[in-house]
């Protein structure tokens, strides 16, 4: 990934996009930090970004601009001090790399992945991996505290950094004593808020490709915990591999957010329903798109505007036979009132 006069927010994503299925998604509980580091501060942008994620949510942020932690959820307004490590202290041994290591020019990125695990048999696992303009670079061995290279370029960062053997030692108590401890708090922070079972709320659009094709799209949104069961049905039988599934999402709140679409023959429309199955529902929720919600929702906004111009039509009706009364009263005291008296109507009306 070369990053050239990018925005802000293509530089959050790219926090993102460095090893983002290697951890975090399969052991039972983890925490990870993605650092994103800049050469130099460029056009207004953060020289240093973090994004902290409990699990597969995103829980705060940090820029080297605001110089704070922002929680990203209501629980972490709570937290008293987060388990993170400065960017100073992750960068303090800036892999430098040779110009002739730059195969181009723009502006490049360092970014880092770090953090632990706690699986549900109770084992522990932690993890520091480094990137270069997106592609892994070097990692961290806790258990040999040896680095790992992954580019040519990284030997030279290798022979420097293992020179530094306390640097390596702290990093190993960071990933098994301090992140999993972090790891912890943040998880009983969680569940003290979320001790509760939240059904999943959903609709059913339709998007118009053609006249021949159609998608159907249905969106569960507000449940918690995470686990859903969503299906699209055709006369009842799964549609398993016609449906398009993107992952569950967390919402800022806390709760989880899923949609799921399917290509259709507009003809058959009717025959198709989306079923969604939860700890919070006492029977599944089975939706289908009804165009005839749509038309009422339209014929609402048009009566709405109907009765808005009629009001607006009546006001302006009173006003301007108010103002020809007016004008008759000024005229005819004209003729037989003096001009004192005339100004006393007029402002008596």
């Amino acid at each position: 990934m070369l990053v050239h006069r990018a925005p802000l927010l293509f530089l959050e994503a790219a926090l993102g996009s460095f090893l983002p299925d290697r951890h975090c998604d399969s052991a039972s509980h983890s925490l990870c930090y993605f650092y994103l580091q800049l050469p130099e501060p460029n056009q207004g942008l953060p020289q240093f970004s973090i994004r902290s994620y409990l699990d597969d949510q995103p829980i705060a942020r940090y820029d080297s601009l605001t110089g704070k932690m922002e929680p990203l959820v209501p629980w972490m307004e709570e937290v008293e001090k987060e388990a993170f490590l400065s960017p100073e202290w992750v960068f303090r041994t800036d892999p430098k790399l040779s110009k002739r290591d730059h195969q181009a020019e723009g502006l490049h990125t360092w970014q880092v992945v770090l953090g632990c695990e706690l699986m549900e048999n109770g084992s522990k696992a932690g993890f520091l991996h480094y990137g270069y303009d997106g592609m892994d670079f070097i990692s961290f061995d806790k258990e040999t505290l040896r680095w790992k290279t992954a580019q040519p370029q990284a030997q030279k960062v290798k022979e420097k950094w293992e020179e530094d053997p306390g640097w390596s030692e702290r990093s190993k108590f960071f990933l098994e004593e301090t992140c999993i401890e972090g790891l912890q708090k943040y998880l009983s922070y969680k569940n003290k808020t979320l001790q509760r079972i939240e059904p999943p709320v959903g609709k059913v659009t339709c998007k118009v490709v053609n006249d021949s094709l159609e998608v159907l799209i249905c969106q569960a949104f507000g449940f918690y915990p995470k686990e859903i069961r969503a299906t699209w049905t055709r006369d009842g039988e799964v549609c398993q591999y016609e449906t398009l599934h993107r992952n569950v999402v967390p919402n800022s709140d806390g709760t989880y957010y899923i949609w799921l679409s399917i290509e259709i023959d507009p003809k058959e429309r009717d025959r198709f329903q989306c079923h969604l199955e939860h700890e919070g529902l006492q029977e599944p929720l089975v939706l289908s798109f009804k165009e005839e919600s749509e038309w009422w929702i339209l014929w609402v906004i048009m009566a709405v505007l109907v009765l808005g111009a009629g009001i607006l039509f009546l006001i302006g009706w009173l006003w301007r036979r108010h103002r020809n009364n007016l004008y008759v009263k000024v005229t005819t005291c004209s003729v037989y009132s003096t001009e004192v008296e005339i100004q006393n109507i007029v402002a008596a009306h």
